[in-house]
């Protein structure tokens, strides 16, 4: 891959997708075009930059950026912030909900990738959560193809076998005939879940909703400092009062201007009503 093809895809993802590709990054890229060139029967990385500057090149700029988005997830991934959900914020709102009038607890998966992180919230919230109560995490990413996988919440031996053998036997099906060696979550847990595609900078959203808790992890970290202010001033606004937003360990929100309070490492919250 030349310097100029380079250049090209990735000034090209960073207008699709907010996402910055040093030049450390060279090589992921040209490992990651390598599929596209395979499964758009082309020869070389020129041939395939034309066709992204083609009129017909809509299809495969979604497929570009799939490529390029990370993926890379566990279920209970950084347990810290599940622990602060048991511990902190589940009681924190059992306490808020007998003051104030809100139908159900609402949470975001704003990166959900291939589904680990939503599921391991939906876990933590199946079992810490009082009877009765409503609740809902809304999934969302920017990869079309990542989301269909999410949403059918079939995961194999080797992923679902970090998990504790009870929580496994309690949360999945285990996969039988054509399904063998594969672990389903089951349909209660599922249903509580719903998953849109969405890119995380851009004006419109198919969602409505103000947030108890928003997880949004390991995201920033590939966005320049101009953008992750813009995304989490976004996110500070989708939030309820006394809500809460969670990046990765790896983040920080130092040197952004934001509205939020910082709780711990990784942690912040919208200030309370007054």
């Amino acid at each position: 891959m030349r310097e100029s093809e380079f250049d090209f895809i990735r000034q090209l993802v960073y207008q699709r997708s907010r996402i910055c590709l040093d030049a450390d990054k060279r090589e992921m890229v040209s490992a990651r075009l390598g599929k596209r060139l395979r499964a758009t029967n082309l020869g070389t990385v020129t041939e395939y930059c034309q066709l992204l500057r083609s009129p017909e090149a809509t299809e495969e700029l979604s497929h570009l950026i799939d490529a390029i988005s990370t993926n890379h997830t566990f279920f209970f991934r950084e347990n810290a912030h599940f622990d602060f959900m048991r511990s902190h914020v589940i009681p924190e709102m059992q306490q808020r909900r007998r003051t104030e009038n809100w139908p159900r607890f609402l949470a975001w998966s704003a990166a959900c990738s291939s589904g680990e992180e939503p599921y391991s919230l939906a876990i933590t919230l199946a079992e810490a959560m009082p009877a009765g109560w409503d609740w809902h995490i809304q999934c969302t990413d920017i990869s079309h193809r990542i989301l269909a996988r999410a949403s059918q919440g079939i995961y194999t031996e080797d992923v679902v076998g970090r998990l504790p053998v009870p929580v496994v036997r309690k949360h999945f099906q285990k996969g039988i005939g054509p399904q063998e060696g594969n672990y389903r979550v089951r349909a209660e847990l599922r249903e509580r879940l719903s998953f849109h595609q969405l890119n995380l900078l851009e004006r419109d959203s198919p969602l409505n909703e103000s947030f108890h808790v928003i997880f949004c992890r390991n995201v920033m970290i590939y966005f320049d400092r101009q953008t992750q202010e813009e995304l989490v001033n976004r996110l500070a606004r989708r939030l309820v009062p006394g809500g809460y937003l969670l990046v990765g360990h790896s983040e920080s929100l130092t040197g952004i201007n934001h509205s939020l309070q910082t709780v711990r490492p990784a942690t912040y919250r919208r200030a309370p009503a007054s």
